[in-house]
Formats: C-alpha cells, structure tokens, sequence
C-alpha cells in the first residue's frame, strides 16, 4: 500500500459518498485526517469509523458556501494538526435544471459552492505546503466538466472551472514541490445516483464500456496514489475515473 505516514490531509464534504471514501482511504495509508462538512453528526461517525480501524482523524464543521466559515475552519484545522500536507477539495453540490428555466440563484449557489470555495480554501492552505516544501492538491471534478450535460450547465461550469484552477495553480507551486491535480468521476454509484431510477441507470450503463457503474472506493484510490510520493512527476494532470464513458 502507498504510505503517507507523517502526512496531514484535509477532506472537504468527508461526511458521506466519495469524500468519505477519500478520507478512509488517506488514513489507512497512514496519514492524519480532517474530516469537514456541514453534518456534524455524520462527520464524528467517519471519523469514530476510522479510528476503528487504528487510524487518526478529527472532525471540522464546514460550509465551502461561507468565506467566514472556510477561513475559520482552516486556521482551526492549521492549530490542531501543525500543516496540511493533502488537500482534497470534494465538497459540491447540484442544483440541476435546464438552461432556459435556471435561477440566477441555481447558478450562483452551485459556483460558489463549488469553485469558488475551493479558491477559498486552497488559498488559505497553501502556505503551510510551502512551508513545508511538500504538498498535494486534489480537486474532485466531474466528467461533466469534461463534456458538458444538458440540465447542469451550472455544475459544468464549476467542474471545467476547477479543471482550469486546477491546471494554474499546478504551474504556480511546482516550484515548492507541491502538485495539484484533478479527478474526474464519471457515473460512481452514490447516494444520489441511487435515486435516479432504473431507466436512467440503463441508459448510463449502455454509455460504460466496462458495462457497470463505478465505485465510491475506486475515485479514493486514484485520490490515494495522487497525494503519494509516488505521483510526485504529476501534477496539472485530469485523472478519469469513469470506465471509459469518456476517453
């Protein structure tokens, strides 16, 4: 297994789907965890889950949506751990309808949420990378962003947004040995796929060559090997994770 012993990694939106799978999958790697999301409660239960399994977390309530609370929470999660070695930005959410009916609303509340907090947030850590000399940016896109979707012009918008923030700040930290990176999930099975119904679900497979949906676990391990020392020669990079669905 990949080691990231003596690492420090935050998680945004830990508290459930593929960032709680990112934040298991970076302890049992060995390195140091916050946990951070809005949900209190699920948040103490990934991190209760972690323990479990002998590995060190902490949780931080977080809304990626407040500049206060983004500013707040980092220098929290600064004091208690000492660095922040692993940034992995996953927190976003939808708020899906087509173009003609979108709310200025819709559109603002998904680029904040989803691009701008992550400008936040990463602005506010990276100096302790710096510090450090060492450090590993990983942004959550979406194949979305790669090709668009009718219905989600705002979530593409945010998620080709974060592949262009993800490919600037790879040329501005390179210098300091701090990578930053992007992975792009296609069609992982997730709380909120699970709703979707079995048309849908049909039509999405029949776009897969592999045939199935993927894996909340599987988007973690492409965040694992991308926070390790052995992708350290990589970095602006958008890693797929989607079984083909897009090439």
């Amino acid at each position: 297994m990949l080691s990231l012993e003596g690492k420090i990694a935050l998680v945004t939106g830990a508290s459930q789907g593929i960032g709680k799978a990112c934040a298991i999958a970076l302890a049992r790697a060995g390195a140091s965890v916050a946990v951070a999301a809005r949900n209190e409660v699920k948040l103490q239960e990934v991190v209760n889950e972690i323990a479990g399994q002998g590995g060190t977390a902490k949780a931080f309530v977080l809304d990626v949506a407040s500049e206060e609370s983004i500013k707040t929470t980092a220098k929290a999660v600064l004091e208690h751990f000492g660095s922040v070695h692993i940034l992995v930005n996953n927190a976003g959410i939808t708020r899906d309808t087509l173009l003609l009916r979108m709310k200025r609303a819709d559109w603002d509340d998904v680029l904040t949420t989803n691009l701008t907090g992550v400008f936040l947030l990463t602005q506010s850590l990276i100096s302790s990378m710096m510090k450090a000399r060492w450090g590993r940016i990983i942004n959550i896109s979406s194949i979305v962003g790669e090709t668009g979707q009718a219905g989600q012009a705002n979530y593409a918008a945010s998620k080709a947004g974060l592949i262009g923030f993800t490919k600037a700040v790879a040329r501005e930290l390179a210098s300091r040995n701090i990578t930053s990176n992007a992975v792009a999930p296609g069609y992982i099975a997730t709380a909120m796929t699970a709703v979707l119904g079995d048309k849908y679900h049909a039509a999405m497979l029949g776009q897969i060559p592999l045939g199935r949906e993927g894996k909340e676990e599987e988007v973690a391990h492409a965040v694992r090997f991308l926070a390790s020392d052995e992708a350290s020669y990589i970095t602006g990079h958008v890693l797929d994770v989607n079984g083909g669905m897009y090439m």
